[in-house]
């Protein structure tokens, strides 16, 4: 009899479940939730106490609606039988951290922190962070900590310490009050078992940890702020659980949540992207994942430990047993796209993809397809919200340059596309600068599926073959392959993650090769790329940084 498993994955925008054949990783049925108060960025619900710049902000309550929607969901539409579901596994976007109460219970939910922002969720792209930051990195520098070089030289704004810190900084009441902090992911394992667990993956890339020495010292969090001496011990654990384990079984109320067996196997929490890497079928080194989205997320395996300056960080089993994983990204790449639809195309192009019927974004490619690599005289930093890497800068901005009274909707489309293509060269030309060699690209998530431009301009521009994810939903399915782990062969599932992605992960026989006469194009315009991108984002011209300083001013006065 078939045995299924159930992927979760927690996105920006909206939860969405899948319900894969554990025999051949086949898609049954799948079920989006979109959250009900998506990315709170501007004011909290119900009260309306507004938000400072670059804050972003979840409803934990609408993880859990993410469950109660989506699996029953995919139990109906599939019309198979709970009782062959053997696992369950979760993913998110990280950090996504929160601060709650020792049952669990986060603090906004409470009528008494209803109305504080610091008692919310913040979500990975929160980057209101960087003072804290920037503190946390020039403690480290200053006493000689080697524990830095893991994460290329700098913590970056996202990452959870340094939003913990500003919680203590901005609201120490909301620190005092919080039993726990933990990420998201891990909160929502927290529900569906009845007990905490904290998983290796955003511990080690999130939160300063490793495998061998586990989190910084007592003296490191005293030395960045007193009252942080004892934060692990206090608001933490240090039992750190590997990903591939079982965290539980679902409790009897999570059963009545999403209709499944009380007792079926939970994985141990994961991200995103981490998850999606034996969900393309890579579990060896020479393979770059690009999980492609909102932001791209870059994991790379390697046998070796090697410093690769302004990577997200590398961790020892992070991704694949056996392997140090390696985390670099971009935090604006789909989100670039949508922010140039939403703002600066022509009423006559809305038109026009609506009397086709097609997408405005597929008007956009189709029309930008047709323009040859340079032929727009234009060149873009892919920097609309922030650097992640190698600059690791929050507080860099974006830029267009070569723009005349000539210039059309579908030529800057074209070019914020071959600017997240260089900004990904950048990040491909540092790892191989420095020891990890990256053969081929494997490319999953939303805009693959979406737009072959955007593939194609990718394989010019890095010359490399890209292949494609067979799934629409890779974190899902790579989270519903860490479910029949944590099932166990036993149950008819596996013993391992490896035994997993032989059977369960596939890739589309299309892919993308670069054109030979389109690549010499794009080295020139790459150079010059390099040009502006260390001109601008290495300290040379600070005219980014001050702009925004003066924004932020004249905001707070006219507030």
């Amino acid at each position: 009899m078939a045995k299924y498993s159930i992927g979760v994955d927690f996105g920006t925008e909206s939860g969405r479940a899948v319900l894969v054949d554990v025999a051949d990783g086949r898609e049954v049925a799948t079920a989006v939730y979109p959250y009900s108060h998506g990315v709170i960025d501007e004011k909290l619900p119900e009260s309306g106490v507004g938000l400072e710049p670059d804050w972003a902000l979840q409803d934990p309550e609408d993880y859990l609606r993410t469950f109660q929607t989506t699996i029953p969901a995919v139990l109906k539409e599939s019309g198979i039988n709970p009782a062959d579901v053997i696992g369950l596994g979760v993913d998110f976007t990280a950090c996504t951290m929160l601060p709650v109460k020792a049952d669990g219970t986060p603090l906004c939910v409470l009528p008494e922190f209803r109305a504080q922002p610091h008692a919310w969720v913040k979500l990975w792209k929160h980057h209101s962070a960087q003072p804290e930051a920037d503190k946390i990195n020039l403690t480290a520098r200053r006493m000689k900590l080697d524990w830095l070089d893991r994460y290329g030289g700098k913590i970056s704004s996202e990452w959870f310490f340094s939003k913990v810190l500003q919680i203590l900084d901005e609201a120490p009441e909301i620190y005092q009050a919080a039993d726990r902090l933990l990420e998201a992911t891990d909160w929502v394992i927290w529900q569906l078992t009845g007990v905490e667990t904290r998983n290796s993956c955003t511990a080690g890339y999130k939160a300063l940890w490793s495998k061998r020495e586990g989190f910084p010292e007592k003296s490191y969090f005293k030395e960045l702020d007193p009252r942080l001496e004892n934060v692990v011990d206090e608001k933490m654990t240090r039992t750190i659980l590997p990903i591939g384990d079982r965290a539980g079984g679902l409790t009897a109320q999570a059963a009545k949540w999403t209709g499944l067996k009380p007792g079926t196997a939970v994985a141990i929490a994961n991200v995103d992207a981490h998850v999606a890497v034996p969900a393309v079928a890579v579990t060896e080194p020479g393979s770059m994942v690009m999980i492609m989205g909102t932001s791209i997320c870059h994991m790379v395996l390697g046998d070796e430990e090697h410093v690769v300056p302004g990577m997200c960080g590398y961790v020892e089993d992070g991704i694949i047993p056996g392997f140090f994983g390696y985390e670099a990204g971009q935090s604006c790449v789909g989100d670039h796209f949508a922010w140039f639809v939403e703002n600066c195309v022509p009423g006559r192009y809305e038109r026009e993809a609506q009397e086709r019927g097609i997408d405005i974004h597929q008007l956009l490619e189709e029309k930008a397809s047709r323009l040859k690599p340079g032929e727009s005289g234009l060149l873009a930093l892919d920097w609309w919200n922030g650097n992640r890497s190698v600059l690791v800068d929050v507080d860099l901005t974006g830029l267009l340059m070569g723009a005349t009274l000539a210039t059309k909707a579908e030529e800057i489309y074209r070019a914020l596309i071959e600017a997240t293509a260089y900004g990904t060269r950048v990040i491909v030309d540092t790892f191989q600068q420095n020891g990890v060699p990256i053969r081929e690209l494997v490319a999953c998530g939303g805009l693959p599926e979406k737009n072959k431009l955007l593939m194609q301009i990718y394989a010019d521009v890095t010359g490399r073959e890209i292949k494609v994810s067979a799934s629409k939903q890779t974190p899902a399915l790579g989270s519903a392959m860490f479910g029949a782990v944590a099932a166990g062969k036993a149950a008819g599932g596996y013993d391992s993650i490896y035994d997993a992605a032989q059977t369960m992960a596939h890739l589309k026989h299309e892919t993308f090769k670069p054109i030979a006469e389109n690549q010499l194009v794009y080295e020139k315009l790459f150079a010059e790329y390099q040009r502006l991108h260390d001109y601008f984002g290495r300290g040379e011209n600070k005219v980014m940084k001050t702009l925004k300083k003066i924004k932020a001013e004249v905001k707070h006065v006219a507030g």
